[in-house]
């Protein structure tokens, strides 16, 4: 198999003014539905004074009033994870982050659109400090982002064949929308950080190919490959686990996996001719030093991606992007355009 391939890199038009009717995405039949994406927008610590909701506010706030003014609305906004800085014991610190990040959500124009919020946990949300992750961040994440993540409840439980220590059900799990398997994976499950429940995920995928889906997605904070400077970053740690996924994704022309984790935008085809990876980890996060913008489809820039479903069974991605603020990551981005950084046809060919 082999997939067909579009891109289309540094495009001049704003995220107000780049609907659906823009290359390579115009199509005769028109659009079915889309989503947009987006990952790591917390500050650092010594960014956080005065600052409840640990964001970095500036981005948060501006990728919120771009997606509600795009023309084509989406059906959905997932939010992949690390949208707090997290990283502590105290389970009330975390919970006053997360109600200080929904506070800037709910008096945001998105909040008040038709697009739905789909909240994905990350390892800021779901670890402690020693990075490893502990049951009580993630039943206060399920408890504050109740509201987020209301579609949840069909994913693995304690035990199964994963050998999960605890109730995943409502952090990994899948739903289905006009023909469509979406696929929410909590990528640090409390006993099994850097890893997902890739027996529950093969079963899943297995039994959606076999109803008749029409695409398959999957969302998950940490990407199942690497960014190629941090090698054994992502869910790299148990290759064996990490191909059983990933094998599924193939076997069941998945198009592709969004992540984030690492904070930048990078496209690529883990394997020739299979599904494609995703990450779009630059939400406004402060961008790392392992960064190189030199890698093809790669961009050291802040924004948020668009998935657009055409009618006519294609998928395109387009990645929206602005420059860094050059007084800080936390500063003023005015004046500075959003424009499609990256653009490709992710569909499966026949």
């Amino acid at each position: 198999m082999h997939r067909r391939l579009v891109v289309a890199l540094g495009l001049a038009c704003t995220a107000a003014a780049c609907g659906d009717s823009s290359a390579p995405d115009a199509s005769p039949t028109g659009v079915a539905y889309s989503f947009a994406l987006i990952g790591c927008n917390r500050v650092d610590a010594a960014d956080t004074t005065g600052n409840q909701s640990t964001a970095n506010i500036e981005q948060l706030t501006r990728t919120f009033a771009e997606i509600a003014a795009l023309p084509q609305k989406p059906s959905f906004l997932f939010f992949m994870g690390d949208l707090t800085l997290g990283y502590t014991a105290d389970t009330t610190v975390l919970a006053k982050e997360l109600q200080g990040w929904k506070a800037l959500y709910e008096a945001s124009a998105l909040a008040h659109s038709s697009i739905e919020l789909v909240a994905i946990p990350g390892n800021h949300e779901t670890q402690g400090p020693t990075k490893i992750a502990y049951a009580a961040a993630e039943r206060t994440w399920l408890r504050e982002m109740a509201q987020y993540i209301k579609r949840g409840g069909n994913g693995p439980q304690a035990g199964g064949a994963d050998a999960l220590t605890t109730d995943q059900s409502k952090l990994t799990y899948s739903f289905d929308y006009k023909g469509t398997h979406f696929v929410t994976l909590n990528t640090d499950p409390v006993g099994a950080d850097w890893h997902v429940p890739a027996h529950w995920i093969a079963s899943d995928l297995s039994a959606a190919r076999t109803a008749g889906t029409k695409h398959i997605f999957v969302f998950g904070h940490k990407p199942a490959f690497p960014y190629p400077t941090v090698p054994t970053d992502g869910l790299s740690r148990d290759t064996a686990s990490r191909n059983i996924f990933w094998n599924a994704m193939n076997t069941n022309r998945a198009e592709a996996m969004f992540s984030a984790h690492n904070h930048v935008y990078f496209r690529t085809q883990p394997t020739l001719g299979g599904a494609w990876q995703v990450i779009a980890g630059n939400g406004g996060s402060k961008l790392e030093a392992t960064i190189d913008p030199t890698i093809p489809t790669s961009g050291s820039y802040y924004g948020f991606t668009v998935v657009t479903v055409l009618k006519d069974g294609r998928v395109i991605v387009k990645s929206y992007g602005r420059d860094i603020p050059t007084g800080g990551y936390t500063q003023s981005s005015a004046g500075t355009p959003t424009t499609v950084r990256d653009s490709a046809d992710l569909t499966w060919a026949n």
